[in-house]
């Protein structure tokens, strides 16, 4: 079993097929019940595209289907009848030039090459009818938040309808990625998204390790549980604190605020940086826990704890705060599904996936999370699902800083081996926002081909938009913040 839920194949294995046959096999795993991953597309030479489709069954296995076809071909759409496929057929055409034919909404998602000086040209949906009007808000806001444009259909103060664009900060990072030799992007990896840069590192060390043939041993997959559980611990309360201070319940924001200082302190402690940069490299850690590491981070999780559960009793029982959230921006099971929300804002609708248990690897294998939802889909709920994961993320960490293993792992990376050659890596690592998804393809020759990156926010968006629908415009500012969804996460 691999160290992180990962799917490896030599290219031959997955021969492409013509566009329509391999948007029909896509079409009936989806309609098998499979969750789509991530899709995507390469040019390659001779101005062809090579389509890729990842899916996840009901027992855990993933699952490449491939395709190939001119950069001029169209394939019949597939977001008709599987709405989660949207935003990816998006991406494909913006990308590659293929047409997803009957997309209902194709309209650009970042602005790509020859787009990129067009975003006045943005498509925006209108709605038509009396007192109806428009709200612009950003790209430039009034905190410190990324850019991003939202534009509120309303009748009166409801919202009808809210459009989302973003991309205005892309970076073309997957561009940059072929720019450095493959053993040497770590650095660049854990910035892509920096809220998320442990989630980002190991996916990205699982990915070049198994295309080493050097999986990691058990220490140090042990030490990386440890940095992705302190990371989403503390982006959860940041999520908190944001939610907290949104609706001026001041307690609940300085505390949950307080907090995440002594976990992120916690991080810094352990490998010199806040955020856990170059805490992870290709075949190891930088930093293994010691001993007295060890008890230090103990130490702090069970101070932590008690106060996190006083915090939290205040915040759940104030009638402020239930007034405010629940039944505020409510997405459905059925909805939530449709569009393939994932992550805490998937699992807040009652959708039950987290890949830390569907896809465990050998760490949550053997040291295994509970699978938390919720089923009321609003801001209550997606408050709630983070209080809960925090509280688990806790229990876990409390148990593997116990256990002898971490012993094991060395503070010294070791991978100097050159990638396999033509083959297919897809890491998937379940981020505090959801999965991120990496994919990774070699050469005759072992060079990176392509290397595709993927943040749970690229689909999430979608759902924000929903969920601001027949709610007042005041209510977005909740809303946005119990979703916390990465602006440059789509802007990849």
């Amino acid at each position: 079993m691999q160290g992180l839920p990962l799917i490896m194949l030599p290219t031959r294995e997955i021969p492409p097929q013509a566009l329509d046959v391999w948007a029909r096999r896509c079409a009936l795993k989806l309609e098998a019940g499979q969750r789509l991953l991530t899709l995507f597309g390469r040019v390659t030479e001779g101005d062809q595209v090579l389509t890729t489709a990842v899916l996840q069954d009901q027992d855990g296995n993933l699952r490449v289907l491939r395709g190939c076809g001119q950069r001029s071909e169209s394939f019949p759409s597939l977001t008709v009848q599987y709405p989660a496929v949207q935003m990816f057929e998006r991406e494909l055409w913006e990308q590659t030039g293929l047409t997803p034919t009957g997309h209902p909404w194709l309209k650009p998602v970042r602005f790509e090459g020859e787009r990129q000086q067009r975003m006045n040209e943005y498509p925006f949906f209108t709605v038509r009818g009396p007192e109806v009007h428009e709200v612009g808000v950003g790209p430039i806001h009034a905190s410190v938040i990324e850019p991003g444009h939202f534009r509120f259909m309303c009748h009166g103060e409801k919202v009808q309808h809210l459009e989302i664009q973003l991309g205005y900060q892309h970076r073309a990072v997957e561009a940059l990625l072929l720019q450095r030799p493959p053993l040497a992007l770590a650095s660049l990896v854990e910035t892509i998204v920096g809220d998320s840069s442990i989630a980002y590192a190991w996916g990205y060390c699982a990915a070049v390790e198994a295309l080493s043939d050097a999986p990691a041993g058990v220490g140090v997959e042990q030490v990386r549980g440890v940095a992705l559980e302190l990371e989403r611990i503390a982006m959860h309360l940041g999520t908190l604190t944001g939610l907290a201070t949104d609706i001026a319940f001041l307690q609940g924001g300085a505390s949950y605020g307080r907090l995440r200082t002594a976990i992120i302190n916690a991080s810094m402690r352990a490998c010199g940086s806040r955020f856990g940069r170059g805490w992870l490299r290709p075949g190891g850690v930088r930093c293994a826990i010691n001993e007295e590491l060890q008890q230090d981070l103990l130490a702090t999780l069970a101070a932590f704890a008690r106060d996190f559960t006083e915090v939290n009793d205040l915040m759940l029982s104030a009638r402020s705060v239930q007034s405010r959230f629940r039944g505020a921006g409510v997405v459905s099971q059925k909805a939530a599904r449709e569009i393939g929300l994932s992550g805490p804002v998937g699992r807040a609708s009652g959708v039950a996936f987290d890949t830390r248990a569907s896809l465990p690897g050998r760490l949550y294998a053997r040291h295994p999370v509970t699978l938390i939802t919720e089923d009321s889909g609003d801001c209550w709920a997606r408050m709630k699902i983070r209080m809960r994961e925090i509280e688990e993320s806790l229990r876990w960490l409390q148990k593997v800083l116990q256990g002898p293993e971490l012993k094991l792992a060395s503070a010294q990376p070791m991978l100097a081996g050159p990638l396999g050659a033509e083959r297919l890596c897809v890491s998937v690592t379940e981020g505090f926002r959801g999965p991120v998804v990496q994919a990774l393809e070699t050469g005759a020759h072992g060079q990176l081909l392509h290397y595709k990156v993927q943040d749970p926010s690229l689909q999430n968006w979608f759902g924000l938009a929903l969920a601001v629908r027949d709610n007042e415009i005041s209510d977005f500012p909740i809303c946005n913040k119990s979703f916390d969804l990465s602006y440059c996460g789509n802007d990849l």
